[in-house]
């Protein structure tokens, strides 16, 4: 069996992973580090979804990496440009030439005695496997399961007569000009593909059990265009990403505070934007704002279609599919060519991999994570996961520049082994999402690392309280052990 060593070996070559290569680059230039990919491409989540609209549902200038701005005036922008957004700063930064692609990771094994990890890889096909071994692994793999999406399954789906299709498995050149569409759900993706098939479809219907807060953002940022005229790109870039995160910040932080003000604030902005009052019913979730992420719209190009009689929302429950459509619990029943389910993502951590500390498997359900960013008892192991509450890629940029201050503290004190211990009693029985009561997070409360009672066991989700205990606290606390190797 084949092998390569790093001194850091980061699993995943999406928008986290190529951020903390990046960080790494910049931060630690002295180290190895080797990117573990399993698809044959950069970009993660934005290389595999393909369905019509796909977009960014965070404004670009927080979206992108703290350290490469994002050099366009769209807001929301689209897939194969944050693709190649990723893509153009892996070049820039000269770590796509430490990819290695087509490689799933099965098993990761820590060995006490070599203070180091082995992995093991297959290819798509689970053959051909490898190892390489690494002092440090750092699991940019995101929250959910590549392979397949949370498909429920309905009644009477094999005597329809149409496409059942969905949205992470979206086949290449779907025709839909002409066709009747039924969109299944009322999340990001529904709100997206929606309005996009509209353009094409004869009419495009998204079926919902239950509404979902939807707010109009503009597509263009019109105030940094203007400014751009007077002011230094970077000048113009920077006082829109500050703009951008305390807007979002104070909407969040409203809606926890105030609820019912946010509610109305969000609801009065769909009220302005349709044409008919009766289609507000749609719009009226019975869930406080921010109990589950709001969906942007650019443009309110979904109220937009719903007013052109493109689109439609149906508020019910599904009966049955039948040969030409799905029969609801009302008795109404909605004709369709194609249907999509955008019904969600099915959790998964790191990746789906095994992990085995000296042998000893270890699943991380049982466990906390340290500043939401290492795992309790797990030695030389990072963990990025970007935010849910905020842009992603603001968590990515913090916890790598945290990472990076932890690899250089070891270097200044010649230690070889970090490991978080808990000496106390700090374990809750909440999962470290418990702030989200969206389905696939419900869902999944049982495979999620554990959230503590206290710091730096507890999950801030605090983008301004994080940013002070990732970048500015002393890495040494006394919680993080440190070991030479024996």
């Amino acid at each position: 069996m084949s092998s390569e060593h790093f001194d850091v070996i980061v699993v995943g070559a999406g928008l986290s992973g190529i951020g903390m290569a990046c960080h790494l680059a910049r931060d630690c230039p002295d180290k190895r580090v080797g990117i573990l990919e399993r698809r044959e491409a950069i970009g993660g989540t934005w290389d595999l979804f393909r369905y019509p609209g796909i977009r960014s549902d965070s404004d670009m200038f927080s979206f992108g990496y703290n350290f490469r701005p994002w050099g366009g005036l769209q807001v929301l922008a689209d897939g194969p440009s944050i693709k190649q957004y990723v893509q153009d700063t892996a070049a820039e930064y000269g770590v796509e030439k430490n990819i290695r692609f087509g490689q799933h990771i099965t098993r990761a094994d820590w060995s006490s005695d070599d203070a180091r990890w082995t992995l093991t890889a297959t290819d798509a096909a689970g053959e051909n496997a490898r190892q390489f071994t690494s002092q440090f692994i750092i699991l940019c793999t995101g929250y959910y399961n590549y392979d397949t999406g949370h498909r429920p399954q309905f009644d009477g789906e094999a005597d329809f007569g149409g496409q059942i299709i969905h949205p992470q498995h979206w086949p290449d050149k779907l025709d839909y000009a002409g066709k009747r569409v039924v969109v299944i759900g009322s999340g990001a993706t529904a709100v997206t593909v929606v309005p996009a098939m509209a353009e094409k479809a004869a009419h495009v219907t998204m079926l919902q059990r239950s509404p979902s807060y939807i707010f109009s953002v503009p597509a263009f940022d019109t105030l940094s265009k203007v400014l751009n005229w007077f002011l230094p790109s970077r000048w113009v870039h920077g006082l829109a990403r500050w703009r951008n995160i305390l807007l979002q910040r104070w909407i969040y932080k409203a809606a926890r505070r105030w609820p019912d003000k946010v509610r109305n604030m969000l609801l009065s902005g769909v009220r302005k934007r349709l044409d008919d009052p009766a289609q507000m019913r749609h719009f009226k979730p019975d869930y406080k704002p921010w109990d589950e992420r709001l969906c942007a719209v650019p443009d309110g190009n979904l109220f937009d279609a719903i007013n052109a009689g493109t689109a439609s929302v149906v508020t019910d429950h599904i009966e049955r599919f039948t040969p030409d459509g799905i029969l609801l619990k009302s008795g109404e029943h909605i004709a369709a060519d194609i249907i999509v389910t955008a019904t969600g993502l099915d959790l998964q951590l790191m990746g789906g991999m095994d992990m085995a500390i000296d042998g000893e498997t270890r699943p991380v359900n049982s466990v906390m994570t340290y500043k939401s960013v290492l795992i309790q008892d797990v030695p030389n192991m990072g963990y990025v996961f970007g935010y849910t509450n905020a842009p992603w890629t603001l968590k990515v940029d913090i916890a790598a520049g945290y990472l990076c201050r932890l690899l250089n503290h070891m270097d200044r004190k010649g230690v070889d082994v970090f490991v978080p211990r808990d000496d106390g009693d700090n374990v809750s029985p909440h999962s470290v999402m418990q702030t989200l009561q969206s389905g696939y997070v419900q869902r999944a409360q049982d495979r999620l690392p554990r959230q503590g009672k206290a710091l730096p066991w507890k999950v801030l989700d605090h983008y301004e309280q994080d940013k002070q205990m990732l970048l500015k606290a002393p890495v040494d606390d006394g919680v993080l052990q440190f070991e030479r190797a024996a």
